[in-house]
C-alpha cells in the first residue's frame, strides 16, 4: 500500500519541530501502515508491536478506571517510544509512534506528538479513514464471538476523613 502523503508530510514537519527524532509511523489500529518516516526501523514489524501495545494499553486504562486511552510513553537505555491516539473513543483510526533519541525534551516531545495526533485525525476524516484502505490491502480475520460483558466505570465517591489524629486529641 502506498503511503498518504498527507500523513507523510506531517510526519516530516514534526521531525523539523522535533530534532531529536529518529523515526515516526503512522499506522491504522490493525497493523497497516498508513506512513513512515523510520529509517533503520523495520515499519510492518513496528506496525505489529504499536498494534499489540495498543490494545493492551487501552486495556489497562479500562481496567484501571483511567478511561480511554490517549497516550503511552516508553523509556529506554537509548532513548523514548511514544505511542499517541488519533482520533478518540471508537473513531481511532490510526496510532502515532514516535521513536526518539534520549536527550529528547520529554514536554515538547509530547506536546508536538498530541498535535501531531490530532492533524492526523483530521487528515483521515478528510482523506478517508483507513479500515477502507485497509479492507482492500488485508483480508478480514473471523470475527470472534465474545462471551464477556463490556465494563462500565463506578462514579468514585467522594473522599471523607473521619480518622483521628492522636497529636491532636486533648485526652490527659
Amino acid at each position: 500500500m502506498a503511503p498518504d502523503p498527507h500523513i507523510l508530510d506531517e510526519l516530516r514537519r514534526l521531525r523539523a519541530r522535533v530534532p531529536q527524532l529518529t523515526g515516526a509511523l503512522a499506522t491504522a489500529v490493525d497493523e497497516v501502515v498508513l506512513a513512515q518516516d523510520t529509517p533503520g526501523v523495520d515499519p510492518q514489524g513496528m506496525a505489529a508491536l504499536t498494534a499489540t501495545t495498543h490494545a493492551a494499553a487501552v486495556k489497562l486504562a479500562d481496567a484501571s478506571g483511567q478511561g480511554e486511552f490517549r497516550e503511552l510513553l516508553v523509556r529506554g537505555m537509548y532513548g523514548y517510544v511514544a505511542t499517541f491516539t488519533a482520533g478518540s473513543g471508537t473513531s481511532t483510526a490510526a496510532v502515532l509512534t514516535l521513536l526518539t533519541q534520549d536527550r529528547v525534551n520529554v514536554g515538547r516531545l509530547l506536546l508536538e506528538g498530541r498535535r501531531a495526533a490530532a492533524r492526523i485525525a483530521e487528515l483521515l476524516d478528510t482523506h478517508g479513514a483507513p479500515a477502507s484502505r485497509a479492507k482492500q490491502a488485508k483480508p478480514a480475520k473471523p470475527a470472534a464471538a465474545k462471551t464477556a460483558t463490556p465494563r462500565t466505570r463506578t462514579p468514585r465517591a467522594p473522599r471523607t476523613t473521619t480518622t483521628t489524629n492522636a497529636r491532636s486529641t486533648t485526652e490527659s
